[in-house]
């Protein structure tokens, strides 16, 4: 990803950046998308039924960690009570995400793979909260 090369060269920035935000970023995108994949390919298992939460977390997990994704990278002015909200809803999402994903890994090895991407953006969100002041 291109998210520390970018924000390093905002105006307002001015190559201070935080790094812990910008690794936070890229985990939240990164996480979206392989929760939107792990959606996918629950849909395509047989025995979808029995994974209509993992589907709807997965979903719920995606949306959240672009949204989060998306308001991090913006540099310009500040709202950092709005970041640290979003990056506070992204790690509970993570969190119930990759709970979710666990209980079905040994079946499915998507739902593990996403388990893990949920767990790193997860510790993601809380290293880059310590951040804020």
């Amino acid at each position: 990803m291109h998210a520390h090369e970018m924000i390093s060269t905002h105006p307002q920035v001015r190559g201070n950046t935080n790094d812990s935000l910008i690794r936070c970023i890229e985990e939240c995108f990164d996480c979206a998308q392989s929760c939107t994949s792990c959606a996918d390919a629950c849909l395509g298992e047989e025995m979808v039924a029995q994974l209509t939460q993992c589907i709807r977390l997965n979903l719920d997990c995606a949306d959240i960690c672009t949204t989060a994704g998306h308001i991090a990278s913006r540099r310009t002015g500040s709202n950092e009570p709005i970041i640290q909200s979003v990056l506070r809803a992204c790690e509970e999402a993570c969190r119930l995400c990759a709970e979710e994903c666990e209980r079905h890994a040994s079946m499915h090895e998507h739902c593990r793979i996403c388990a893990e991407s949920c767990r790193r953006c997860e510790q993601a969100c809380q290293a880059a909260l310590q951040t804020f002041h």
